[in-house]
């Protein structure tokens, strides 16, 4: 039964990846839109906050906050109908820029970068060429997610609503891939065998350090 739930959450994980960008997208592009197309915009963000409240030790009052709320923005529906697509900028470029943010952030002095972080998870010790690997990693994806924000902004501003939404919606996800495959290529062509981890150990990784979890002792 367990493995049955979990293939079932993996599932509908999946399914929501692949489904909700393409109606993104659509709500995004919809040369007449309505107020479905600005509850796409605002779904997310709604189920975050559920999600948040009913973890909160106020449940009640935090889930009753979340229904004023939601009363509040149907009753603002036709300034969202006119204003949704920046709903879904600031999704987009809002978590492209604090997710760059919390990379660049552990560049400073005196911080450990955040690919660090995770292979020491993984390995326990990193050898000096793994360390300076993970610290250029780290720039790497700070740059990618500045990037990211930059077009999304650029393309936002100056190109029709329908090809910035192509760039933030359809290819969010196939460009975040091929950023994780050009890493893995570039970690099996200058990595030694001992100091590189594969995808599935990075994911790990990312699961516990995401949990609070320590890395083994070297």
């Amino acid at each position: 039964m367990a493995t049955l739930l979990r293939g079932a959450r993996w599932a509908a994980i999946a399914t929501f990846c692949a489904g909700y960008p393409i109606l993104s997208h659509l709500a995004a592009a919809d040369p007449s839109p309505d107020l479905f197309d600005a509850a796409v915009a605002i779904a997310p963000l709604i189920g975050l906050a559920l999600v948040l409240a009913w973890r909160s030790p106020q449940r009640a009052w935090m889930l009753l906050l979340c229904l004023a709320g939601s009363a509040t923005l149907y009753g603002m529906a036709g300034w969202l109908v006119q204003h949704y697509n920046w709903v879904f900028l600031l999704q987009h470029a809002g978590i492209q820029a604090l997710l760059g943010l919390a990379f660049g952030r552990t560049l400073r002095a005196g911080q450990v970068p955040m690919v660090s972080r995770f292979a020491t998870i993984v390995h326990g010790h990193l050898s000096p060429a793994l360390a300076r690997y993970t610290r250029q990693v780290t720039w790497a994806w700070t740059l990618y997610f500045g990037a990211m924000t930059a077009l999304s902004l650029l393309l936002f501003w100056l190109a029709p609503v329908a090809v910035w939404s192509a760039f933030a919606n359809l290819l969010n996800l196939p460009l975040l891939i091929l950023m994780f495959a050009a890493e893995y290529a570039a970690r099996l062509f200058l990595l030694a065998p001992a100091d590189r981890a594969g995808p599935l150990e990075a994911i790990r990784a990312y699961r516990q350090a995401g949990s609070g979890g320590q890395p083994p002792s070297s």
